[in-house]
């Protein structure tokens, strides 16, 4: 069924978005349900299948809950998007891909206050009776219509809901969140030190390369490109020859032949020659010494989005 382009939300905590409706396998449904079982399904994954993942081009990227996109068309059971906040050269409206109808829903108008940041890795949302709603990641950004002391009252695709004041970050418009440091980047990101990596991933269930940076950086205030090439083209430049004017917060980049290739890896750079990153399946973030590593050599960007 053709229909216009129109604006829906993400309808569960962490939506995964495929290159098309083939390459969600039997064994993925429980990442393609409403309420999806995330964590479940991702356990449940070996390796091999994982890899399958990247390997096979079967993810593109994830959307968090209430994020907006662009339906373009539905065919089925699945839904042809474009992920409104991720910028991508691959589309100038955003990043495309294919999700299960099931877990978007129509986006309706509201007057809202404010915006709502979820500051905290994952949060409790709960109904305005004070019952358990949902758990909800990291960045996830909510339109606030009411305050008290403790909570916004937050308008979700389940209805209105509470979200402790202590767990989120206020802006009065999506343009407006702090310009936070580098380095505050950084220290978001050793929260997820040994949280395991995966292809696609732009959650707290799992980061790749790219998604670790962009949603570090989001969180202070930075909407940069999706994926890592897209990031390396964008920013300001920093000398590559000069790992002193490297500063702990600025993105390196990564690309095979030494550096000659495209680029395929990004990290924020630590600071004592360091690199904290999400890299690879079967890893998990970490902090690496660049010296006598196999990325030493393939060094091949280095950019600065906060100071």
């Amino acid at each position: 069924m053709e229909t216009e382009a129109q604006e829906w939300v993400c309808s569960v905590k962490v939506a995964t978005v495929w290159t098309d409706p083939a390459s969600a396998r039997e064994l993925d449904s429980p990442g393609t349900t409403n309420p999806v079982l995330l964590a479940e399904w991702l356990e449940a994954l070996t390796y091999k299948e994982r890899l399958a993942l990247c390997d096979e081009n079967r993810i593109q990227t994830q959307l968090l809950y209430g994020e907006p996109v662009l339906v373009e068309k539905i065919e089925g059971e699945w839904a042809k998007i474009i992920a409104m906040w991720q910028p991508s050269k691959k589309d100038t409206r955003g990043y495309p891909g294919w999700v299960p109808v099931k877990q978007l829903q129509k986006s309706t108008y509201v007057d809202s206050i404010g915006f709502a940041r979820v500051s905290s890795v994952k949060v409790q949302l709960w109904d305005k009776e004070g019952n358990p709603l949902l758990v909800i990641p990291f960045n996830t950004i909510l339109p606030i219509i009411a305050e008290d002391k403790s909570a916004f009252t937050v308008q979700t695709p389940q209805g209105e809901a509470r979200l402790l004041k202590e767990h989120a970050e206020f802006a009065t418009s999506m343009e407006q969140y702090p310009k936070r440091t580098a380095e505050d980047a950084v220290t978001l990101g050793e929260q997820y030190l040994d949280l395991l990596y995966l292809w696609g991933g732009m959650s707290p269930y799992g980061y790749d390369c790219s998604g670790f940076t962009y949603n570090m950086l989001k969180a202070c205030g930075y909407l940069i490109p999706r994926d890592a090439g897209d990031q390396a083209g964008s920013g300001e430049e920093i000398s590559l020859s000069d790992p002193s004017a490297w500063k702990k917060g600025d993105l390196l980049f990564f690309a095979n032949d030494e550096g000659t290739g495209p680029v395929r890896h990004v990290g924020f750079y630590y600071g004592n020659g360091q690199l904290l990153h999400s890299p690879s399946t079967g890893k998990t973030v970490e902090i690496l010494t660049l010296e006598g590593s196999k990325l030493e050599k393939e060094i091949c960007a280095v950019r600065r989005f906060a100071v």
